[in-house]
């Protein structure tokens, strides 16, 4: 794997640097965002009621994962940048059956998108793990999110105005772009499996097989139930916040605002890698999980105040931007080099369990409680994983 003729602010880059990465990870991160709030109000304008919006996500997190199970068997039979190629395609044919309008042309684009991110970002990691060593993955986690955040705070209102002010399908043609330029640089930067450079002697087999031995070392298990957590109470914010302002009363537009608000919280995480160094990742994420869970179920209380349900959902996601100043971070520096193929494509399932679990569980509770349960839940669920984190070993 080699990468060549990459002009950056501080000369020719002659190979990978954790800037490098960083930009694709954020291109990665435009992608999804630019439809992270135009896409559920488009699905809750198309199904009207929340409880089977619920179910329509569960569905296609089920049908996601499956897929997310499939990529290591993609790498072993045409390689990661072909993966990830195919990842990108995936994204620009997953905006075109938005485009095509109806219900069954938009479930086919979200299954299409989920296998879509999860391709390139699987395959990105890998290649990112070949490259920076283990001990500087926890000073690149910061930079990583950090980078993404500008994308994150713009996107999601920049894809609300492109549907109430240029056209209904404008943000899904944003999507396509987006994804037709995340490949042009992708192919522009010359990565090639290299041997030499990848540990990779023997293909990697499905991950199905290596499920036992994930789950039977007890720092990846915790890596993987922290990690699910945290994307978890994100999914749920992106879906479920959106349908939280149109309940109350807001327009889409300030939807947008919103919940770009929410994302502009990820500018603190540099500042939260700088306290997990000082104090421990433990500790860094006990705090944040506490007071994610804290402040997100105190939303659940506040709906007859619409400011103050909004202001603590604000609250909520700065708390929970505490927790991305680790990001994986627990998962690089449990995980052995000789399997990390096999053991990055079960941890990389947590976004696919986080995408399965809240919408799953939420789809019972709407059976019989109103949209606060939403919240009141995910509050519920985010402080248990504080008890959880503390299990984290000490020296990390």
């Amino acid at each position: 794997m080699r990468l060549i003729n990459l002009p950056l602010a501080n000369g020719e880059l002659k190979t990978p640097r954790k800037a490098t990465f960083a930009a694709l990870f954020a291109m990665i991160a435009a992608v999804r965002a630019v439809l992270v709030t135009a896409l559920p109000l488009e699905v809750y304008a198309v199904l009207g009621d929340v409880q089977k919006v619920s179910v329509l996500y569960t569905t296609v997190a089920i049908i996601g994962l499956i897929g997310a199970l499939l990529v290591p068997a993609l790498v072993a039979r045409f390689r990661r940048r072909w993966v990830f190629s195919l990842g990108a395609l995936s994204a620009v044919g997953a905006a075109g059956l938005f485009l095509s309008g109806g219900l069954p042309a938009l479930i086919g684009g979200l299954i299409l998108q989920a296998f879509a991110l999860t391709a390139m970002e699987v395959t990105l990691n890998l290649f990112l793990m070949d490259y920076v060593p283990r001990k500087e993955l926890s000073r690149f986690e910061p930079l990583r999110i950090f980078v993404s955040a500008g994308v994150w705070t713009l996107a999601p209102w920049s894809g609300v105005f492109l549907r109430t002010e240029v056209a209904v399908g404008a943000p899904y043609v944003a999507m396509a772009t987006l994804a037709a330029a995340t490949l042009g640089f992708f192919w522009y930067l010359r990565f090639t499996d290299d041997p030499a450079v990848g540990p990779a002697r023997k293909r990697p087999v499905n991950p199905v097989k290596h499920l036992g031995r994930f789950f039977r070392q007890r720092r990846l298990a915790l890596a993987w139930g922290l990690a699910v957590g945290r994307a978890g109470w994100w999914y749920m914010f992106f879906v479920y916040a959106p349908i939280l302002m149109v309940h109350l009363g807001f327009g889409e537009e300030r939807t947008g605002m919103v919940v770009s608000a929410g994302m502009a919280c990820v500018f603190a995480v540099p500042l939260w890698g700088l306290a997990a160094r000082r104090w421990g990742i433990r500790k860094l994420l006990f705090a944040g999980y506490l007071f994610s869970g804290f402040t997100t179920f105190a939303v659940a209380t506040a709906f007859g105040t619409p400011w103050l349900a909004v202001a603590l959902m604000i609250g909520a996601a700065l708390a929970t931007s505490v927790i991305d100043g680790a990001g994986n971070v627990p998962f690089f520096r449990a995980v052995h080099p000789f399997e990390r193929p096999e053991m990055t494509s079960v941890f990389t399932t947590y976004r696919d369990f986080g995408q399965l679990a809240p919408p799953a569980v939420f789809s019972v509770l709407l059976q019989a409680f109103h949209l606060p349960a939403v919240f009141a839940a995910a509050g519920i669920g985010m402080a248990g994983l504080a008890w959880l984190s503390r299990f984290i070993p000490r020296r990390l």
